[in-house]
């Protein structure tokens, strides 16, 4: 119950900030506190008390404009290669699979939020599978939000401390822990698009 909790709370509150978000605050601190969980604690009173606009923009920032935070978790493994429509095509079956109805709002579905609350609500067993798959992806995002002292780092640790096992450390750990030689770099370098470094589109963003 736990993880799926802590689950759930990440998936509101690593989505784009709005107004629905800001409502059920306290119903997500309740739950978190009902679990004993303290480590979101930060990012919701940066929340509570931050104006929406400047929420709104700052999340922008974090997650919008920089490579290091992609919130795409096949974007650390397959980059913008054509093997990522097909594992696109797999998130989806999954959720199919699952009976997940899910509204992308234009997201890719391997959205973290969304991923997230299909762990949490729709499939807990399927979602725990898919999490240990992109295991590498979250410490690679757990680690470049660390880095740049985000309060969402916490929040995306907490997510990695619901699977098994201790974080890697750093970048080399984590290429420790996928095994072998890089596969699409794991996002440590820029994918190139016709040899130009170029962001990810961030589809749905208002």
């Amino acid at each position: 119950m736990r993880a799926r909790v802590v689950r759930q709370a990440a998936s509101h509150l690593l989505a784009y900030p709005d107004q629905p978000l800001l409502d059920r605050v306290p119903l997500i601190r309740a739950a978190l506190a009902e679990q004993r969980v303290g480590s979101f604690d930060e990012l919701l009173e940066h929340v509570e008390r931050t104006p929406l606009a400047q929420l709104q923009q700052q999340y922008v920032e974090v997650f919008d404009l920089s490579r290091r935070h992609a919130l795409y978790l096949s974007y650390w493994t397959d980059g913008d290669t054509r093997r990522r429509g097909e594992v696109l095509a797999a998130f989806k079956q999954r959720y199919r699979d699952s009976g997940f109805l899910v509204d992308t709002s234009g997201e890719l579905p391997d959205y973290l939020p969304m991923v997230l609350e299909y762990a949490a609500v729709a499939d807990p067993e399927g979602g725990e599978a898919l999490l240990r798959e992109y295991r590498p992806s979250l410490e690679l995002l757990r680690i470049g939000l660390e880095e740049d002292g985000t309060p969402y780092a916490a929040v995306v640790a907490a997510v990695c401390a619901t699977l098994p096992g201790p974080s890697p450390k750093d970048r080399a750990a984590v290429q420790a822990l996928v095994g072998g030689p890089p596969v699409e770099s794991v996002g440590l370098e820029p994918y190139l698009i016709n040899g130009d470094p170029r962001l990810l589109p961030m589809a749905g963003r208002r």
